[in-house]
């Protein structure tokens, strides 16, 4: 079996954590610079639409929400306690993004999962404070299904377990529409109609190799994931508009800091790369690196470390540099590593993007040089074959500071001076 674990509203819980007497009021958290709301607590979720910009919320709604400015430094040491916490449960924890993780449960029975899972759900809150709700199933794509089921029906008690075979799975996908499955776009979505595909349900029941011939193998996974055959890894994509992983294996445990900082920024660049055609900008980024679990003789660590970003950017440059920054800050020579990745986080449609009203034409000029400079790279690697141009490397220090008028305390420790064993 497959876990989904999912925090709830996680930016406004974790401000919660530490804001007791504001539970059960509406909480919105602002982007960069204050700019626009980018998450909410499910009372906000009355008052303001996501992404409206603060100044535009009307006075009433002002009057009774709580606004904060986004506090990437305490969601990220957040996220690190609640993977501590899920590790206790199961040595299988797959970081998908920093309110989400792949769980295994290989070897725990069925008839025990649900308990063992609500257990799981009391521990995490007594241990950060932080509200989650589990989606089970034998593939990725059924978790994830299962666990949009334990957020929205109060019966489940933040626990679902979907059986792929089963007629209650059937009703269950009948009822949804094929674009609200993980990974199936809108453009994706009005191609699969034109062949009479609308439901997930219908997706399940098509002809795989079909499906593959008229689009990809991804797409043909999925086909056999919705049949509870788990066959997608976290890599192959992320959800448009939320977050893109970038990360692979290394094919061999290492050590060495010079090979890691090159695969980071190979990641940080891809992940840049994949922003940029889907005409996608990020808020922030979390580098992770993870060793070898199933190597009981090595001592393990799987740190992960969220940093946010001077602006919304797609720039390889200011991407690579955030990341490499990260590494510096999480990187411990006595582990072998197993693999490395990067993520960006807090997507946002670059057309619809707000800019700075404090940005000089100079910041513009700026911005246009180094979009032609991506779209240069960009087209150079479509034609000669990926990674032939990339970034060699970053120097310097950005000299910025980001506008946070409302930002709350940072309540967590410092990673350079977090003992080790600490992150373990």
């Amino acid at each position: 079996m497959i876990g989904l674990v999912d925090c709830n509203n996680f930016y406004a819980s974790c401000e919660r954590v530490f804001r007791p007497d504001w539970e059960g009021r509406p909480v919105a958290v602002l982007s960069n610079n204050d700019g626009c709301v980018i998450a909410r607590s499910n009372e906000a979720k009355e008052l303001v639409e996501m992404g409206a910009p603060a100044f535009k919320i009307p006075p009433a709604a002002r009057r009774e929400l709580i606004l904060v400015s986004s506090n990437y430094t305490l969601y990220g040491d957040m996220s690190r306690r609640v993977t501590a916490t899920l590790r206790e449960f199961t040595p299988d924890v797959e970081i998908y993004s920093i309110d989400e993780s792949f769980l295994g449960f290989e070897g725990f029975s069925v008839e025990q999962l649900e308990d063992h899972c609500q257990r799981l759900r009391y521990i995490v809150r007594r241990n950060t404070g932080i509200p989650v709700s589990v989606g089970l199933s034998t593939s990725r794509t059924l978790a994830k299904v299962a666990n949009k089921l334990a957020k929205k029906i109060p019966a489940y008690e933040g626990v679902c377990l979907l059986q792929p075979d089963t007629d209650i799975t059937r009703q269950i996908l009948e009822d949804i529409p094929v674009t609200d499955l993980w990974g199936v776009s809108g453009r994706l979505g009005q191609r699969l109609a034109q062949m009479g595909i609308v439901t997930a349900w219908e997706l399940r029941e098509a002809d795989p190799k079909r499906i593959r011939a008229r689009f990809s193998v991804v797409q043909e996974r999925l086909v056999y994931e919705l049949r509870g055959i788990d066959c997608i890894d976290t890599d192959d994509y992320g959800e448009p508009k939320k977050n893109i992983m970038t990360s692979r294996s290394f094919g061999r445990l290492t050590s060495d800091p010079h090979e890691v900082r090159a695969a980071i920024r190979a990641h940080a660049a891809r992940g840049a790369e994949k922003l940029r055609k889907q005409s996608s900008v990020a808020r922030a980024i979390q580098v992770h690196l993870k060793t070898n679990r199933h190597r009981e003789d090595l001592a393990q660590y799987h740190p992960a470390l969220v940093v946010q970003l001077p602006h919304l950017s797609n720039d390889t440059r200011v991407i690579v540099g955030a990341a490499q920054a990260a590494l510096a800050r999480i990187w411990r020579d006595d582990y072998r590593y197993m693999k490395a990745g990067v993520m960006m986080l807090d997507l946002v449609d670059q057309a619809t993007q707000q800019h700075d009203i404090f940005d000089s034409p100079e910041s513009d000029a700026e911005r246009e040089r180094s979009a032609k400079a991506s779209a240069v790279m960009d087209e150079l690697n479509r034609k000669m074959g990926r990674g032939t141009v990339r970034l060699g490397g970053t120097k310097g220090k950005a000299d910025w500071k980001l506008k946070a008028e409302l930002l709350t305390q940072r309540y967590t420790t410092r990673w350079d001076e977090l003992p080790v064993a600490h992150l373990k």
